[in-house]
């Protein structure tokens, strides 16, 4: 029988990740280049055209720009290998990432939502807005879907959840400031509550997505498993290992974008420890190649036998019989 090669697999998995950092650096540079040349316009153009909605927009630019540097914070030392105090390696802070990006979501939409809320209690308050607003939103419109669609297309290459966050997040931004551009016109008809109305949207837009991100953030976190067809795929290469018989009692969880996997493999109790080992191994090595599998964890058992390691206490100290007989029969 040929196994894989381990050392192999492990350059390979090292090699994917400093990829992905790469990917996910180049791709952020270019997202800070933009947000910076869009909230200074916005803010800026916003104050002198007396629009509240083209200024809540370059806020919400701002936000990119502090959510960019999450991002190249997470991709540096996400890339980094395992060590002694980080034995899984240093996925995680692409989750912790996608976490703090949530968070800022969440902030900067509540202070948009509650700025349009005052605002739309004073509507005398509101002033015309002037044209130029209505250039500056398209513009932005205009630069973020761009922005959006190259920045998804370098996390889908790179297989990055926190690049999709962060793609989503310029989405987002191109949305508001569609809502903002019709804001903007409305008031320009003569309608000047649209203003603030469409402050109002962009920051319960933001709350959304900002909530979506930080609650599927924290579940990963928390060692959410994968999802069931990944794990039904990674059960099929076990099972296609030769030796293994059967799989059972199969756990994952997250790890940033990669996953770690425990499994029970039940293997003919009639052949050597060595040889058993040597199975475990093979089965190991195909996971490894095959998934997005960060370790492979295995525990060896015998085919068609009771699995006594979730049994009650008794029958693992020997006190039930049929257990007792299992165990007979394997000697």
């Amino acid at each position: 029988m040929q196994f894989e090669n381990i050392d192999d697999d492990h350059e390979s998995d090292t090699a994917g990740r400093q990829a992905r950092a790469a990917a996910a650096t180049r791709s952020t540079w270019v997202s800070v280049v933009v947000n910076l040349l869009l909230t200074c316009t916005q803010i800026v153009v916003g104050l002198l055209s007396k629009s509240q909605g083209l200024v809540a927009d370059g806020i919400h630019s701002l936000s990119d720009l502090l959510s960019d540097g999450v991002v190249l914070f997470a991709s540096h030392h996400g890339k980094k290998d395992a060590d002694q105090d980080h034995p899984y390696g240093h996925q995680r802070f692409e989750t912790a990432a996608s976490l703090v990006i949530g968070v800022l979501l969440l902030a900067v939409g509540v202070g948009m939502f509650w700025s349009a809320l005052v605002k739309l209690e004073n509507p005398e308050a509101i002033a015309r807005v002037h044209s130029a607003a209505l250039w500056v939103a398209g513009i932005a419109l205009v630069a973020k879907e761009l922005l959006f669609r190259y920045m998804l297309a370098v996390a889908k290459r790179a297989k990055s959840s926190m690049l999709v966050a962060n793609a989503w997040h310029a989405r987002s931004d191109a949305a508001s400031s569609l809502v903002v551009g019709l804001g903007i016109v409305g008031n320009l008809l003569g309608y000047p509550l649209l203003d603030p109305i469409a402050a109002l949207v962009v920051g319960g837009m933001i709350v959304k997505m900002g909530w979506g991100f930080g609650w599927d953030a924290l579940h990963d976190l928390m060692d959410r498993a994968a999802d069931d067809q990944e794990v039904q795929a990674i059960c099929q290469t076990l099972l296609q290992t030769p030796g293994v018989k059967n799989v059972h009692d199969v756990r994952t969880r997250k790890m940033g974008d990669m996953i770690v996997v425990d499994a029970h493999l039940e293997i003919d109790a009639r052949i050597t420890v060595e040889a058993g080992h040597n199975i475990a191994v093979e089965a190991r090595a195909r996971v490894m190649q095959r998934h997005r599998v960060l370790n492979l964890m295995t525990h060896v058992d015998p085919w068609q036998a009771p699995d006594l390691d979730h049994a009650p206490p008794a029958a693992r100290s020997g006190g039930a019989p049929a257990a007792r007989e299992a165990v007979r029969g394997l000697e």
